[in-house]
């Protein structure tokens, strides 16, 4: 159990929630109970065979204090929030956004826009540090990166946008593979695999990503927008797809780029990560602890932000964009604009 600036992950296996008054109770078999006073809690989140009493469900709710559920290896499970906030104009724009094939593809382009311009700054950054002879693949691969940014922007349809946003992740991925130094005992990185990753880097990168897709998600529903209906991703039954629309900007800065640090400066280790029956690889407890320090902490970190002119915390920035977002949904700015790092 570890609390991290007012956020509660519980990845001790077996372990319980229970409401005590106005309090948290964990209960973790042979082990003294804990308990924390609710008013200091403003989330919960819980990995794996954690369970969550009904009394506590229902307090949370009624307080608007998320619970979030994600595997032992990072994937999203689901969320707990209460009531839907946010006005029901909002909600209507959107689906007559979605319903718009111009509308719908314009906010799609501003998606990927943002996520292909900040993949190519994670690579030229690495590149100035590189080795001379991986300085000259890094920055072949950020021009390439380039020519898809506008092909993608001038994509005529969606199908054509996803296509060029597939090769660019493969360019990317590629890159990530170049600026990796990671020791010998750690299984090779070569391509993105996932459900299940068969290797530590994409085990790490799967838990980053969903870290940063329950921060997105969670920013969407606190401005009013319906996170299921998404414009990139459209409707997909029981995925959220406007908070995988939206998180696509932040995956190369709140993710990869943080992964890269964690493991070229060698605070993951080898032994932060094991092998499951049939090949799947995740963090141990341990390494999971390491990773959610390390992102709080990332989380407060400070970048620019071009449209309002000053510095905003990376656990903001969700936030912003999807009021950017609902701004422009409901005609008030003439686009969706990305956040992107220079």
């Amino acid at each position: 159990m570890t609390e991290l600036l007012n956020t509660l992950y519980v990845q001790t296996q077996g372990a319980s929630l229970h409401l005590d008054h106005d309090s948290l109770k964990v209960v973790v078999p042979e082990a003294p109970k804990r308990a924390l006073p609710l008013r200091r809690l403003d989330g919960i989140v819980v990995y794996g065979h954690v369970t969550v009493s009904g009394e506590l469900l229902a307090r949370c709710a009624d307080d608007g204090r998320s619970i979030v559920w994600m595997s032992l290896s990072g994937r999203f499970l689901g969320r707990v929030d209460g009531p839907t906030r946010g006005n029901v104009l909002l909600r209507h724009a959107q689906h007559l956004a979605y319903a718009a094939p111009a509308a719908r593809l314009a906010i799609a382009r501003g998606c990927i826009a943002g996520k292909l311009h900040n993949s190519r700054q994670v690579l030229l950054r690495a590149a100035r540090d590189a080795p001379t002879s991986n300085q000259t693949l890094l920055r072949a691969l950020a021009e390439d990166l380039e020519d898809q940014l506008i092909r993608a922007r001038d994509a005529a349809d969606l199908d054509e946008l996803m296509g060029w946003e597939g090769h660019a992740a493969q360019l990317h991925f590629q890159g990530l593979a170049t600026i990796l130094r990671t020791t010998p005992d750690f299984a090779s990185f070569t391509s993105r695999t996932r459900r299940p990753p068969t290797d530590p880097v994409n085990a790490l990168l799967s838990f980053l990503y969903g870290l940063t897709r329950a921060l997105v998600h969670g920013a969407a529903e606190q401005v009013g927008l319906d996170p299921y209906l998404g414009f990139l991703h459209g409707l997909r039954p029981g995925k959220p797809a406007l908070a995988l629309d939206l998180m696509e900007e932040f995956r190369p800065i709140h993710a990869d780029r943080l992964a890269l640090n964690l493991l070229n400066r060698k605070q993951l280790r080898a032994e932060h990560f094991e092998t499951l029956p049939g090949g799947a690889v995740q963090l141990t407890e341990d390494g999971r602890r390491l990773v959610l320090t390390e992102w709080q902490a990332w989380k407060t970190k400070e970048w620019p932000h071009k449209l309002l002119g000053r510095k905003v915390s990376a656990s903001l920035l969700p936030v912003i964009q999807a009021r950017l977002l609902a701004r422009h949904i409901r005609g008030e700015l003439p686009a969706y604009v990305p956040w992107t790092v220079s």
